[in-house]
């Protein structure tokens, strides 16, 4: 039960990394295309993760780690392992270099709009896009080297970011509904939707830090 939490979890976390929809929405000449992006973006990501996943227990079986990429560490017992082994660490690496400025942008714009919501355009002020840009950098640098397992940050991470994110957020916005569009199904929904998403954050989150406090004492048993 706590696996499947946490591959829940976790898919929860991967879907809910895709902050750049709305730039994407922008560059369109007609936005009427957007559903297609969102909707091919969704297949290949997922068949992505679901090869991943198969080409991974066939080639590892039970000796599959929860982080595959760990696998390719040792010798894989199979010609030009040690070509194969490097090639996938390059792999890896160039696809962190390419992802990290999409993901960074619009973290770095929402961030400047919450901390600076009345200030002239971030872009228009070099003294706070650098102290922004040298801030994010900084926390992002200090966990990346002081959380002890990426899979603790992605377990609550998804139990808290990402909920709110793909629940709370846009339910709590139908429910403020600014332009008096929302019908009464659509409030009730949003009311639920948010019952939902806040008693699921309390159970994962529960059941995360009771799992990681489990580990730490059975490790220093």
């Amino acid at each position: 039960m706590m696996l499947l939490q946490f591959v829940i979890h976790l898919t929860q976390l991967i879907f809910d990394s895709f902050p750049a929809v709305h730039s994407i929405d922008n560059e369109l000449e007609d936005s009427s295309q957007m559903q297609g992006v969102v909707r091919t973006a969704l297949g290949l990501c997922s068949s992505v993760y679901l090869l991943i996943s198969f080409f991974g227990y066939l080639l590892f079986g039970e000796g599959t780690l929860d982080d595959v990429l760990a696998n390719f560490d040792t010798d894989l017992g199979i010609p030009f392992s040690t070509v194969l082994n490097d090639a996938v660490r390059l792999s890896y690496a160039a696809h962190l270099m390419l992802v990290f400025p999409v993901v960074f942008y619009p973290l770095r714009l929402n961030i400047d709009g919450l901390l600076f919501p009345s200030s002239r355009p971030l872009v228009l002020d070099n003294f706070r896009f650098a102290t922004v840009t040298v801030g994010l950098i900084g926390v992002i640098f200090l966990g990346a080297n002081f959380i002890p397992s990426i899979w603790d940050a992605f377990q609550f991470t998804g139990a808290t970011a990402a909920v709110c994110l793909g629940f709370i957020f846009p339910a709590a916005i139908t429910l403020r509904d600014r332009y008096n569009i929302a019908t009464k199904t659509d409030k009730i929904l949003s009311v639920l939707m948010i019952v939902l998403a806040v008693f699921s954050n309390i159970v994962a989150i529960y059941s995360d830090a009771y799992a990681l406090i489990k580990q730490n004492k059975g490790s220093r048993a």
